[in-house]
């Protein structure tokens, strides 16, 4: 049973609906439930279906597009020697059914654009001077190389431009979505078990399925990816190469940011991979931003080009922390962890990272999600020769249009949190220091998000807002 995707649904089912035939990419990166969503909506009944081969030649990827044929009712299927007789012979089995609309799904549909194919010509050919002049054709295609699809399919200048009718971007479950697959899976974990989980797993359905009933999320994280067969000790080398079709770049890319919590700029990355400033270069991190895996940011005040690159992939970033750390092999190392100062280091920032993925939530607690607003980073860094000031990093200020600024400091406890007078001065300063050099007009409130919740008196009560994991959990409002 699909847990949320319902705005998703609702465009697919509509399609059947549609007095034109309807050409639909729907992206998103690989785990997320693409294809999952697809076949549900649909009950799994297609006039024709295929998915790609990762890695295969032109000849074994025409192949298999014959046995799929052959599969959906295309009897007398000729060998194909090419993509344009391909669709053809596609063409020709559509025109068997008796549907009154033909739904066509090709997934990994990246895959079968092997070198030197004309892969793109052909599908060009057979949308626009075949399908396209009927009303009864839905082809879907999607493919879990967001950038394949993003570059050669929705953002394409040649004969595919502007073909499209729809586009639906996949994102990751929310934590509210997380928490009611595993009610869906009877999994009876407190949202603070939900929480952790997600600060490793993300919102990517396909890892939330291997958690097992009646084994804590520790339990789970020890078989899962540190036991010597669990479902996820190759996820990560599978991850990329199945996404780029050279990864290295890309893996470089993502392991120099995953050393700095607040990203690098473009220069710096340059400086800690040793990569000439080239194509290749610029392809990856662009299609490590397309897929998800880094956000590209720029610091409030900043121009564009001191834009930051942030590695934002939960799993990624718990893959280099902890995964590959592990090197006695440690079967139960996530569970030995859990005290260490490492751990709770980590537990920090990735409890950072989650709320930075749930701002429409944050914003709906504060009371302003209908006020346009933006969300930066803020640093300051004295002058070398200035012995009288230190820095300061604000991870998440939100300057909304409504006249005010939101300074979030995030925190992560086992409890409520207690604002000590070390953490009261040093939220004043930041703000003083914030206001001073910015030169903002706007008044700056200083917001707490916690687990938890703060602890009533003291130095709480300075505190302008607050927001608590409990909102985190609240119904998403666009």
């Amino acid at each position: 049973m699909l847990t949320g995707r319902n705005e998703e649904k609702r465009q697919l089912l509509n399609l059947l609906e549609s007095d034109q035939s309807e050409f639909v990419a729907i992206y998103g990166r690989r785990r997320v439930g693409k294809t999952y969503l697809i076949r549900e909506t649909f009950n799994r009944s297609f006039a024709f279906q295929h998915t790609g081969i990762l890695e295969a030649s032109l000849q074994e990827q025409l192949a298999e597009f014959q046995h799929s044929l052959v599969a959906y009712g295309l009897r007398k299927c000729p060998q194909l020697p090419n993509w344009h007789e391909a669709f053809h012979q596609l063409g020709n089995l559509l025109l068997k059914s008796k549907e009154n609309k033909k739904v066509v799904f090709i997934d990994e549909l990246p895959w079968m654009d092997t070198p030197n194919s004309n892969f793109i010509r052909a599908l060009d050919h057979f949308w626009n001077g075949w399908a396209s002049a009927r009303k009864d054709i839905i082809v879907i295609v999607c493919g879990s190389a967001t950038s394949w699809i993003t570059n050669k399919i929705i953002m394409n200048y040649g004969g595919l431009h502007n073909r499209l009718t729809h586009q639906i971007y996949l994102r990751p479950f929310t934590l509210l979505e997380c928490e009611q697959y595993c009610k869906s899976r009877k999994l009876n974990y407190t949202r603070k078990q939900l929480l952790d989980a997600y600060m490793v797993l993300g919102g990517i359905p396909y890892y939330w399925s291997f958690l097992q009933k009646g084994k804590s999320v520790a339990q789970n994280f020890d078989r899962m990816f540190f036991a010597e067969n669990g479902e996820m000790t190759r996820e990560f080398d599978a991850l990329y190469a199945s996404l780029f079709r050279n990864p290295e770049p890309h893996i470089a890319v993502i392991k120099a940011l995953s050393t700095k919590k607040s990203g690098l700029t473009r220069n710096e990355i340059l400086s800690e991979t040793k990569f000439d400033d080239n194509k290749t270069f610029a392809k990856a991190l662009k299609e490590l931003e397309q897929c998800g895996f880094i956000r590209k940011y720029t610091c409030l005040g900043k121009i564009s080009k001191d834009a930051m690159y942030q590695l934002m992939d939960n799993f990624t970033l718990f893959y280099f922390k902890f995964i590959q750390e592990n090197k006695n092999g440690n079967p139960h190392f996530w569970s030995s962890s859990l005290d260490s100062s490492v751990h709770k280091a980590w537990a920090g920032l990735a409890f950072e990272r989650v709320c930075l993925q749930h701002l429409p939530e944050i914003k709906a607690a504060l009371g302003f999600s209908a006020v346009i607003s933006s969300a930066h980073s803020w640093t300051f860094k004295p002058k070398s020769d200035d012995t009288e000031q230190t820095g300061v990093q604000i991870d998440l200020l939100i300057d909304r249009n409504d006249g005010i600024i939101n300074l979030c400091e995030m925190k992560y406890s086992d409890d409520t949190y207690s604002v000590s007078k070390e953490d009261d001065q040093k939220l004043r300063r930041r703000r003083s220091v914030f206001v001073r050099e910015s030169k903002t007009k706007k008044p700056v409130q200083i917001t707490m998000i916690t687990t938890y919740g703060l602890s009533k008196g003291g130095y709480s009560d300075d505190i302008s807002s607050q927001v608590t994991m409990e909102d985190l959990f609240k119904e998403r409002i666009e």
